[in-house]
């Protein structure tokens, strides 16, 4: 198969791992992966786009050779059919462990008897309320300065959770400019509030190249127009849709283009969606992603790092991180907020503020994207904040130039700091500060290995050091060092 794995289940060498601090991780991408069913297709065909379409998996009749079902899940499973549409390509198919019925790849695109129950009869069928903000049919204007333009009902792969699921079950093609996709461009043309278009669907990049022209086309022109996104699952479901160069010179050419992709799990980044990821950003394109959080898929610490690794090694920001819309059918996939905010907290300080994407829930009634995070403002007063970083540390900082008006008063804790009578409390077993002390008494003592017959004190004038060079902590946990002046 020329370098492509076999896919099996069990196969431990379809990623990298690495071990730090004795954790054992995964470092995606890994090899290229096949299910046995698709051992003998010839690469040609593995690799073009048209071939995944046509032979993706789209019914139970075909789901039940693939994974093991229950009766009772075959029956329940085979009524969401009429429901909601089911599309799985060979190559998204293959990232699934057939042996694991909570696989994250499986729960995102295989039917569920779990999307016909509902805990709290709160999932609706349009939850962001898109529709009533649509001015034009296919547009949402909700933000003064954005539009949305739903292009196409067509998917590569049709998410089990998916908030438009209203639009993906429309039966029919899309493929001809339709007098509403002019009524779309009008609209965007005739306000000029409007300066960044997301382009979606559906899938946008499931469009024949001539309809997705004509978008692009369109829009590039309006000088008001400085960003058009693209809001596409590809990179992820079907990437070899974008090994097609005239399709990538394409969306390069509007010269306005940024693409939105959506990685939910490292696993679903492969050295295949790496390719395509590096072809947009080499032709001009940012790449940003959209996570959302999902129940069994990526709901912790440890798999979230694991995915926003993953993508800060493929060049890909991650963007937002969704809660899970209370869409018909998703109810099994979400999570409390509590979750969210448990996982943002697991990521700042611990990875590269470039791999720290703002979680948000979109809110009902069409109240568009709210950002929620950990509180690290703990108290303020009218001179100073009280202010905690990832490590517990609570620090006072000062944000403006003026005189201090606090009186002074016998107190402690955060109260000492908003008095200023504290800079900082420190926690206690800080590794940070541990080390802090590590390097002052390794510096010290280097200092003081004799290089001329004489104990140095690290001027360089020859004198002696004392035992008093030796850094110690004050009561506010921050470390005093008397070193003759020298540091």
């Amino acid at each position: 198969m020329n370098e492509c794995e076999e896919r099996t289940g069990s196969d431990p060498r379809s990623v990298i791992r690495t071990t730090t601090n004795g954790i054992e991780e995964d470092e995606p991408p890994g090899k290229p992966r096949r299910h046995p069913l698709w051992r003998d297709v010839p690469d040609h065909q593995w690799n073009d786009w048209r071939w995944q379409s046509q032979n993706a998996i789209r019914s139970v009749r075909q789901l039940r050779n693939l994974l093991p079902f229950s009766p009772e899940e075959l029956e329940a499973i085979g009524t969401l059919e009429g429901e909601y549409k089911t599309a799985i390509p060979p190559y998204y198919f293959s990232l699934i462990n057939p042996d694991d019925a909570n696989d994250p790849i499986r729960l995102q695109s295989v039917p569920s008897p779990l999307e016909s129950r509902t805990e709290s009869g709160y999932e609706l069928e349009d939850p962001l309320e898109e529709d009533k903000d649509a001015p034009v049919p296919g547009l949402t204007h909700r933000y003064p300065d954005r539009a949305l333009l739903v292009t196409t009902h067509v998917c590569t792969m049709y998410c089990r959770f998916c908030t438009r699921k209203r639009a993906t079950m429309v039966r029919g093609g899309w493929d001809a400019v339709s007098h509403n996709d002019q009524r779309m461009i009008d609209y965007v043309r005739s306000h000029p509030e409007i300066r960044d278009v997301i382009v979606s669907g559906g899938d946008p990049l499931t469009l024949p190249a001539s309809k997705l022209r004509f978008f692009l086309d369109n829009l590039a022109p309006i000088p008001h127009v400085d960003v058009i996104r693209i809001g596409t699952r590809v990179p992820v479901t079907l990437p070899q849709k974008l090994y097609d160069q005239d399709l990538i010179d394409l969306l390069a050419s509007a010269g306005k283009v940024w693409i939105q992709t959506h990685f939910n799990h490292a696993r679903e980044i492969t050295p295949e969606a790496a390719r395509v990821c590096h072809a947009l950003l080499k032709a001009g394109m940012p790449v940003n992603n959209h996570t959302v959080l999902l129940k069994g898929v990526n709901d912790s610490v440890a798999e979230m790092r694991n995915l926003m690794r993953a993508l800060l090694r493929i060049k890909v920001r991650p963007y937002y991180l969704f809660h899970c819309d209370p869409v018909i059918g998703a109810g099994h996939f979400r999570t409390s907020v509590w979750k969210g905010l448990e996982i943002m907290e697991g990521l700042r300080g611990h990875l590269s503020g470039l791999g720290i994407p703002t979680y948000v829930v979109d809110s009902p009634h069409g109240g568009g994207k709210i950002p929620l995070m950990p509180n690290y403002l703990v108290s303020a007063s009218d001179d100073a904040v009280v202010l905690r970083n990832f490590e517990g540390m609570l620090v006072r900082y000062q944000a403006e130039d003026k005189a201090y008006t606090a009186q002074p008063t016998a107190t402690r804790g955060v109260s000492a700091l908003l008095q200023g009578t504290q800079s900082v409390l420190m926690p206690e077993n800080s590794e940070r500060m541990a080390r802090r002390q590590l390097r002052l008494v390794t510096d010290h003592h280097e200092d003081a290995v004799p290089t001329n017959g004489h104990a140095s004190n690290g001027c360089g004038d020859g004198s002696h050091g004392s035992g008093e060079d030796f850094p110690s902590a004050d009561d506010n946990g921050e470390e005093l060092v008397s070193l003759h002046g020298c540091r």
